[in-house]
């Protein structure tokens, strides 16, 4: 049996502590809950992160990497900006289904407790990496002609608002349909709502 390196053990803690979040929230987890999932004792924990806090930090920037990344990806591939909205939501949408705690620990942890990121997370520092290919998807669009020239946060706001609402809805067991039956209209209502005024 070989043996985890440091950091496959300090990807398991985060992957573990990621789904212990985002079932029972930032406050009712506790550390010693992380290291016993893991079979680690508490002191062995320390020597990873310094605390629940710095953890949480770790886990909101190793998630914005990792949707940056895609959206990344999808603003280098020479399609309209309509299909890279489509592809946007899908890619999104797909993350919820795969990784359900990526979109829970973003959606119940880092928004609704937003005092535990204050000081280390200020602004967007600690969700850069994923706002500025939003904000590059935006650039582009409006460079193209095909999204109109507004506030950033106006657009990503509403952007954002359709997502995690409906990513939201079907973990409550809202939608009548799977999340990705909605992919299409969901990416049409977005596009229709930022694209440039045809005149």
């Amino acid at each position: 049996m070989t043996r985890m390196s440091k950091e496959q053990k300090r990807e398991n803690i985060m992957n573990v502590a990621l789904q212990l979040f985002s079932i029972n929230g930032f406050y009712a987890t506790t550390i010693p809950d992380i290291a016993k999932k893991i079979g680690m004792s508490v002191g062995n924990f320390y020597n990873y992160f310094a605390s629940k806090d710095v953890l949480a930090k770790e886990l909101i920037v190793y998630i914005a990497s990792y949707l940056g990344e895609r959206i990344r990806m999808i603003n280098e591939t020479p399609i309209s900006t309509r299909e890279k909205v489509a592809k946007i939501v899908s890619m999104y949408f797909t993350t919820a289904l795969e990784h359900p705690e990526m979109i829970e620990y973003f959606l119940r942890v880092y928004l609704s407790n937003r005092e535990v990121f204050r000081e280390e997370c200020q602004g967007i520092v600690c969700v850069s990496s994923f706002v500025t290919e939003i904000m590059i998807f935006f650039d582009d669009g409006v460079a193209s002609g095909e999204l109109r020239n507004q506030d950033f946060f106006s657009a990503f706001g509403l952007f954002m608002g359709y997502l995690g609402g409906m990513v939201f809805l079907n973990g409550e067991k809202i939608l009548p349909e799977d999340l990705t039956f909605y992919e299409a209209s969901i990416a049409e209502n977005i596009y229709n709502a930022l694209k440039a005024d045809a005149s």
